[in-house]
């Protein structure tokens, strides 16, 4: 089997190896079948579409919706070289699946909007699927309503022109997208489980998702959850695309 590519940009260890190690315990791939490169540590380098099943992407704490001014250096390497492997991957309708910050770097692309109209808290949040979520080849393996974890500053206001809408919340009319028939994006996160999301908010703490003053009950919070659908979405990624 071809590996697939992971790619991440959080600069925090805990979290961003938290992250990489839930992908590849739920997608059931090993270390050399999940390789990962970390885009806040070095330049993306070479991608030839053809030597990957497929692509998944991490989320983080970088918005495409933070003031150009406020932006790193980093940060603006970041999102120039992910806006190029999509509109590639795009062209190519290349297996991906870009969670959280798959919003934000799919959600920019063919006339789409992304900005802070649609925030949500860190929270468990109920989930439902369009019509089209419940038969996409993808998303049909979620159940039509599920409970997922998620936190984010930005979300889709408009959708690219010709995305599909598969997923909404209460308060986020865009949880989850697809481009062509291969190419996805989900604003909820489908590796975060309760270890995971504990993980993030000590280590979040002080980036604006909350006030550091509510951890605890963050985590409590966390501990009543019951999430255990989105995870589905992983597995079933692996299922459809990998390739010999």
């Amino acid at each position: 089997m071809k590996p697939f590519l992971f790619l991440g940009t959080r600069a925090e260890d805990d979290a961003a190896d938290g992250e990489y190690d839930a992908v590849r315990r739920y997608a059931g791939l090993t270390a050399d079948q999940l390789q990962r490169r970390r885009l806040e540590r070095a330049p993306l380098g070479r991608v030839d579409l053809t030597d990957w099943s497929g692509i998944i992407l991490g989320g983080g704490p970088f918005n495409v919706s933070d003031p150009e001014a406020s932006k790193s250096p980093t940060q603006h390497r970041v999102e120039a070289e992910l806006r190029a492997l999509a509109e590639r991957v795009i062209d190519a309708d290349f297996p991906f699946l870009g969670a959280c910050y798959g919003v934000g770097t799919l959600g920019v692309l063919r006339g789409g909007v992304v900005d802070r109209t649609y925030t949500e808290p860190v929270s468990c949040t109920h989930i439902t699927l369009s019509q089209a979520g419940r038969s996409d080849e993808l998303f049909g393996v979620l159940p039509a309503s599920f409970d997922a974890f998620l936190g984010h500053k930005e979300a889709v206001s408009r959708l690219p022109e010709g995305a599909v809408l598969l997923a909404s919340s209460a308060a986020c009319p865009v949880q989850g997208f697809r481009l062509g028939r291969h190419v996805y994006a989900t604003q909820f996160h489908p590796e975060l489980d309760v270890e995971g999301l504990c993980t993030r908010v000590d280590v979040y703490r002080h980036h604006g998702y909350f006030d550091p003053d509510e951890v605890d009950s963050l985590k409590t919070m966390a501990h009543a959850s019951v999430v255990t659908e989105p995870m589905r979405l992983l597995p079933r990624f692996v299922e459809l695309y990998a390739a010999g």
